[in-house]
């Protein structure tokens, strides 16, 4: 029995690649016992993905959450995320596999909100149901022609950034009717703020009153931006967060519950078990054989 669930490099077969690969979703499930791994098992991305479905209805695995999806979802993770695919008969969709590096080259061309709301995993939900009359598939359907052109090379990866910025753009404007309060800077910035140190700090503390602290803010303050944000308390953040963490460690190493705890802050193994049980319902090995 393996250890831990895959972990999945970019991997493209495409010579010279400058990291960014369009797929169709027929040919992954076509594809799926040639490959090392099953796209239908959960498996950690080491890259970034957009899927746009196009045809058919199933779900698709974010974060040991899985989400229904349906002619024109667009489901967007990030590097690090666990992902499964379960492909229903007559599903149809397209693929956008993309890397840090490249996410990153990208930066300078688009907006500072349309990182923060297709890549913030923490804070906003994978899921945009674009509309009948949306162009994006457009976009998508013209970017998979490009890339599927072997004998068209001068100029390509100018055109593929191009159409990624374009894509990115049309995703922003989807997403930023599910999100109008990014427009209230003051408890983004607050928020994105906290989010920092507990991504640095989560193993030292799981208090809200140490990140008020950090943040310069009293709890009761904090408390309103978490609320206001993503419409649970601080602590229950916190909480989430470090839940999340722990589940993928638990999946995608072999490191023992009892070592974990300690990494993650605990000062006792049998608290950790408490916490997570507490929060999942399961102990952290039941979970860790129940997704291998």
């Amino acid at each position: 029995m393996e250890k831990s669930i895959p972990h999945i490099e970019f991997d493209s077969l495409k010579p010279d690649n400058s990291g960014i690969e369009i797929l169709t979703i027929e040919s992954i499930a076509i594809r799926k016992t040639e490959i090392d791994h099953s796209p239908e098992k959960a498996h950690q991305l080491a890259f970034n993905m957009i899927v746009f479905y196009t045809a058919g209805e199933s779900r698709q695995l974010v974060d040991f959450v899985w989400h229904e999806v349906k002619r024109n979802t667009i489901i967007h993770l990030s590097k690090g995320q666990i992902n499964a695919f379960q492909f229903n008969e007559g599903l149809q969709g397209y693929v956008i596999l993309f890397t840090e590096d490249y996410l990153k080259k990208q930066i300078n061309t688009l907006p500072k909100n349309e990182l923060i709301r297709l890549f913030n995993a923490h804070l906003f939900s994978p899921i945009i149901q674009a509309s009948q009359d949306s162009n994006v598939l457009n976009y998508i359907e013209l970017f998979h022609k490009e890339y599927s052109n072997i004998e068209e090379g001068y100029n390509q990866e100018n055109t593929y950034n191009a159409l990624y910025s374009i894509i990115f753009s049309k995703l922003e404007r989807l997403k930023q009717y599910q999100t109008f309060h990014l427009k209230r800077s003051d408890k983004l910035n607050s928020f994105l703020d906290f989010k920092s140190h507990l991504e640095t700090h989560f193993n030292t503390s799981r208090n809200a009153d140490f990140y008020a602290e950090k943040l310069n803010i009293t709890y009761k303050h904090l408390n309103s931006i978490c609320k206001d944000m993503v419409s649970v308390t601080a602590k229950q953040f916190i909480d989430a967060f470090v839940i999340l963490e722990a589940k993928r460690l638990l999946i995608n190493s072999e490191i023992k519950s009892t070592e974990l705890a300690y990494s993650l802050g605990f000062e006792e193994p049998t608290n950790f078990v408490k916490y997570f049980k507490k929060h999942t319902g399961f102990t952290p090995n039941t979970f860790k054989k129940d997704y291998i």
